[in-house]
């Protein structure tokens, strides 16, 4: 999310035919909804940074695992090249709120961690991006740990109270 209440919801790889289509990578569960003709789209770089003006969706339509999208006014593939492998983001107000067990990923810092006990483990500091999934990095009372983001470890959300209940593995803490 970006400062200014914009939601990144795709990464632009690369035009798509001759015509003005690009391809997304989506970054986001909600295409249909996200990617529907008329909706106002942010370029950002990787540092979150808005790159020229909003582009406007005129078309849109799944395309393997990707969306192929044509904007208004970008009728050739020569419109998009400067556009690749930036990042597109709609107004946060426009998107579907997340369920009360859903969370955004920027939201996750400083919820509390606890057993299903109701132990407290700890608060959620970072989060990182690794090969095997998303990793927590969890302040607890004498060290930090690293807990996996994963149905396993992670058995309820509650948004509200900003709060995970995990179920670790015997010795998980004790290492």
């Amino acid at each position: 999310m970006t400062d200014a209440g914009w939601m990144i919801v795709a990464r632009l790889r690369k035009p798509h035919g001759l015509k003005g289509e690009v391809a997304v990578f989506p970054l986001t569960d909600d295409g249909e909804a996200v990617f529907k003709p008329g909706r106002r789209l942010m370029q950002l770089d990787l540092a979150g940074t808005v790159l020229g003006d909003a582009v406007v969706i005129e078309r849109s339509r799944p395309f393997h695992r990707e969306w192929l999208l044509k904007f208004k006014g970008i009728d050739h593939r020569d419109g998009l090249e400067p556009l690749r492998d930036t990042l597109l983001a709609a107004p946060a107000e426009d998107l579907r709120a997340p369920a009360s067990d859903e969370v955004y990923l920027h939201e996750l810092t400083g919820f509390s961690v606890r057993l299903e006990d109701e132990t407290a483990l700890g608060l959620v500091t970072s989060i990182y991006e690794m090969a095997s999934g998303l990793m927590l990095e969890v302040q607890g009372a004498k060290r930090e740990f690293l807990l996996p983001y994963r149905k396993e470890f992670v058995r309820q959300v509650d948004r509200a109270e900003r709060r995970l209940t995990v179920a670790l593995p015997e010795g998980f803490l004790d290492q």
